[in-house]
């Protein structure tokens, strides 16, 4: 993503925050690097990719500019994953960054916090740079060297653009005459 054209989050609507003395805003982090795994305890591409992954980020590089922090974005089975229960999952899942429960919306399922990122679901990824603006959101597993690589460009340069994890770097340009096959 440009530079120029990377938003600005509004901050998260939060009703609880665990792993933290008080409650966070956006700007409370800004001159760090911030990754923002959105997620459902229910969600199995959060518990087997997303969560490990964030955890990784946090344990990696928490001392080195880069904030982790967790969002629980309820928008399917409301009544399993209220606070004790999530508060028991973080505990067994021994997750250590911040993490806040995004507030229900009082007009449908989509909590207010996904709603107003246009999160399409979980998991979701967002990282920020040190100025607080979005530089990658991702719906969807994404690939951990990917993340590396954005993760460590933004805290080489704080302007530095972020490769699309998308797109795969391997294949760019490789072949644009659709005269070669991809090998398996």
């Amino acid at each position: 993503m440009n530079e120029h054209v990377a938003p600005m989050l509004p901050d998260w609507q939060v009703s609880r925050w665990f792993n933290t003395e008080g409650p966070l805003r956006l700007s409370d982090l800004r001159g760090r690097v911030v990754l923002i795994h959105a997620f459902q305890m229910l969600c199995p591409g959060c518990v087997s990719h997303g969560l490990p992954l964030a955890a990784r980020v946090h344990q990696r590089f928490g001392g080195e500019g880069v904030a982790v922090v967790g969002l629980h974005c309820v928008f399917e089975h409301h009544e399993a994953m209220g606070p004790q229960a999530l508060q028991a999952f973080i505990h067994e899942y021994r997750l250590r960054f911040p993490i806040g429960v995004d507030v229900p919306s009082p007009d449908g399922p989509i909590p207010q916090t996904m709603a107003q990122w246009r999160l399409q679901g979980t998991p979701s990824t967002l990282l920020l740079d040190r100025q607080g603006r979005l530089r990658l959101h991702h719906f969807g597993a994404l690939d951990e060297l990917h993340l590396g690589v954005a993760i460590g460009q933004l805290l080489a340069q704080p302007h530095a653009a972020v490769i699309d994890p998308s797109r795969n770097e391997a294949d760019a340009g490789a072949c644009t005459d659709g005269a070669c096959a991809t090998s398996q």
